[in-house]
């Protein structure tokens, strides 16, 4: 009784995780030729868990074709060196909007389905902000590189790709421009509140305020010897 029950819930727990795998609906063009054709693609996105502010992150990207609509090269057949250029999109984070990754794909055979890297394509990229957004599958292209594109494959139900979710701890850019500590005590010296500003007179304001009290007591001499030369004449 116990094996009949195990296996059941065995079975429930491989289509959960088989469920997790995306249906791409792709438009697909041909550059050269202007073929269109339509393609779908079970894509299953891994989102790291552990992404930091500062640091390059990977979403892995995984595609495999459903039965029937492969992406096939034109009968003309494709360059050598065909690589897979991966895109992801990213949405509720400041300025973190895409991922992008690369893979070769393997040899190309002229009417035949071009082949969709076998292992994981790691799409990344650099969060300079913290914040809870989520991630979603975006376009594929087919090139030598990513400005030379001889497939360009364009999502056509954006609308049914699962969000996955994506977290950034941290607190975000810093801002440069702040005082140091040395320049603040530089700028405002201790004891300047108590004495008035004397913190910042300086030298020279001492010498000024000497050369005040010199001609204070001059004045008060002048005074004096004037008074007493009145008396004398009476």
């Amino acid at each position: 009784m116990r094996v009949l029950l195990l296996v059941p819930a065995a079975t429930l727990l491989l289509s959960s995780a088989a469920a997790r795998a995306d249906v791409v609906e792709y438009a697909c063009k041909v550059r050269a030729t202007g073929e269109t054709q339509d393609v779908k693609v079970e894509v299953e996105l891994t989102v790291p868990t552990d992404a930091q502010v500062g640091e390059q992150m990977a979403i892995g990207w995984h595609g495999t074709y459903v039965e029937g609509s492969e992406l096939r090269a034109p009968a003309t057949g494709l360059e050598d060196g065909l690589k897979l250029y991966a895109y992801a999109g990213i949405s509720g984070i400041e300025k973190l909007t895409s991922a992008t990754g690369v893979a070769a794909v393997g040899p190309i055979i002229p009417g035949a389905p071009v082949r969709l890297p076998a292992t994981t394509v790691d799409m990344k990229t650099t969060p300079k902000n913290p914040g809870t957004g989520t991630v979603h599958a975006a376009s594929i292209n087919f090139g030598t590189s990513p400005s030379d594109r001889a497939i360009e494959c364009e999502v056509k139900n954006e609308d049914a790709r699962t969000e996955y979710p994506l977290s950034i701890p941290g607190t975000g850019e810093t801002t440069s421009g702040s005082p140091s500590e040395t320049d603040t005590k530089t700028k405002t010296p201790a004891g300047a509140a108590d004495t008035g500003g004397g913190g910042e007179a300086g030298p020279d304001g001492r010498v000024l305020v000497g050369v005040g009290g010199l001609l204070v007591l001059a004045s008060a001499t002048g005074l004096v010897l004037r008074r007493r030369r009145v008396v004398a004449g009476l």
